[in-house]
């Protein structure tokens, strides 16, 4: 990663700052909140990638049942679109980010950035696709939701990055036939994306609407589970 566009040095590998040996003097790698907050950004990526990575390998071996495995992983996935949905301006290419730093994390790539599901729905959904059509909505349900509860844990709160999500959790949850037709959650998405659809794009939640949009969405996303477990 070029350290120009920056303003700041930033090592070519992780911990390089260390090489410097014991006495050395500590160099700070930012001198104001901005430059901290991106190397966070930086630093919340970094961890993202290699979990993954860590994630998948452990289900390859039989090391974590399907059932865990399923939930751990499209949280990854649903933090890593919030994370770099935030951050595409400084890092335009994951891909090139995990060269610079050389992240040896091959399955990580696959699952965040060509795949975007777990392994299991994936694989579940190419086999089951003619006879459950429904299986790729499901997915993308829960997908949406923990993308939406975790957007705002990130204080993600501006219409223009909330409504794009709530509109794709509305859409995936129409294409489940299952649902009743007055199905509670998707009724509250929608009342959720006609209140800020008619704000400014750049108009930010205030702290008590995110705290209610929240407990709205955890709410929203357990029944659906329940619903799910009840069919």
């Amino acid at each position: 990663m070029s350290s120009q566009g920056l303003g700041v040095g930033i090592p070519s590998q992780p911990g390089s700052l260390l090489a410097q040996g014991a006495g050395a003097a500590e160099v700070k790698l930012y001198s104001n909140k901005k430059e901290q907050a991106l190397y966070e950004s930086y630093a919340d990526l970094y961890a993202i990638i290699k979990t993954t990575e860590k994630l998948e390998r452990a289900f390859v071996r039989d090391a974590i049942g399907a059932e865990q495995y399923e939930e751990a992983c499209g949280k990854l996935i649903g933090q890593f679109k919030v994370l770099w949905g935030s951050m595409k301006d400084t890092v335009p290419s994951v891909e090139k980010f995990m060269s610079d730093y050389n992240m040896q994390c091959p399955m990580a790539a696959t699952r965040l950035l060509h795949s975007g599901l777990p392994a299991t729905v994936e694989h579940r959904t190419k086999q089951s696709r003619a006879n459950d059509p429904e299986a790729v909505a499901v997915a993308e349900t829960v997908q949406h939701f923990i993308t939406a509860m975790d957007s705002l844990k990130l204080n993600l709160a501006a219409v223009d990055q909330i409504c794009p999500i709530l509109l794709d959790l509305i859409n995936s949850m129409d294409k489940i036939q299952t649902l009743p037709p007055d199905f509670a959650p998707r009724e509250k998405a929608r009342m959720w994306y006609s209140k800020l659809y008619q704000k400014a794009a750049n108009y930010e939640l205030p702290e008590d609407d995110v705290r209610q949009l929240m407990y709205e969405l955890e709410a929203s996303y357990n029944t659906f589970l329940t619903t799910l477990r009840t069919k």
